[in-house]
């Protein structure tokens, strides 16, 4: 499947008998699938199958989804809630008993919330013209995750060109940083008779003992295992951006890996090129690391 961003925003509407809505559904990153879910009074139901819609499509991301319901013509208006109305009522005349206070007046405790609330002709539906009013909203809300997944995609197609960019500047400086280990053995031979001879004051340094001592040195700073590993990790890194759906995880796992072979190169090197060149492929990977936690 298409290789696909976290990031993303799509709307959709529709009308069923008179009744208009909109929904609007944005994710961002995430470590999994996070499905926020905001409604109008009245349409609870909604809620667990709109997250049957999102797992359907899509395997992470945070969501944030709202529906906006326009009121019917001729439904407009306000209607008392009688269930909280009875509630409110009790509590009321609990109080008073317990407090001898005053009993609340009528337009206190209509004022209060959730006892008067719009009509939107929802008491009035039967369970079966509720049932294919709701399908009607949740067929534009799959017309909504549909539009989703394929601005996710497309956003996914910029953020492979940028990711198969910096691993192509990933490898290029690891072969930079191969040329360069390969000269730290003569490098280091000179580094260490000059330093020698200064501290002997001269005095000449036996070229077996010399070279012992070079070769106990060229062992600590060999980056070669780092060097084959990266290498490993770019083939790994470009077959799983072919691979495309589902590998966010993967390449953001990859690039930790990355960044701990770039720190025992740094932590290895001898000579300030190659240091150098390791802090440039730190730099990079943090962009490919950045990058990558974006990708689902």
């Amino acid at each position: 499947m298409t290789f696909a961003s976290m990031t993303g925003f799509a709307e959709s509407t529709g009308s069923h008998e008179g009744l208009r809505w909109r929904w609007e559904a944005k994710s961002v990153n995430s470590r999994g699938l996070d499905l926020r879910l905001r409604t109008p009074p009245g349409h609870d139901g909604l809620e667990a199958p709109a997250r049957r819609l999102a797992t359907e499509r899509f395997q992470r991301g945070a969501f944030q989804i709202s529906l906006t319901i326009e009121p019917q013509e001729g439904a407009r208006g306000l209607v008392v809630d009688a269930a909280a109305l009875a509630s409110a009522v009790k509590i009321a005349r609990e109080v008073a008993a317990e407090t001898g206070l005053t009993p609340a007046r009528v337009d206190g405790l209509l004022a209060l919330k959730g006892v008067i609330v719009a009509d939107e002709g929802n008491a009035a539906l039967s369970p079966v013209a509720r049932a294919h009013r709701d399908a009607a909203i949740l067929e534009s809300l799959a017309t909504a995750f549909d539009k989703l997944a394929k601005e996710r995609c497309s956003e996914g197609a910029k953020l492979a060109a940028h990711l198969t960019a910096q691993i192509g500047e990933v490898e290029r400086l690891v072969a930079e940083a191969g040329r360069l280990a390969a000269a730290q053995p003569q490098s280091l031979k000179a580094r260490l008779s000059a330093q020698i001879k200064e501290l002997l004051d001269g005095s000449p340094v036996s070229e077996e003992r010399l070279a012992q001592e070079v070769a106990l040195l060229a062992v600590k700073a060999d980056i070669r295992e780092e060097l084959d590993r990266l290498t490993a990790h770019v083939q790994d890194a470009r077959a799983l951006i072919a691979q495309g759906y589902g590998v966010g995880r993967k390449l953001d796992f990859l690039a930790q890996e990355f960044n701990r072979e770039a720190n025992t190169l740094c932590s290895k090197s001898t000579d300030i090129a190659l240091t150098r060149t390791g802090l440039a492929l730190k730099a990079v990977i943090d962009q490919f690391r950045e990058q990558s936690q974006n990708v689902e």
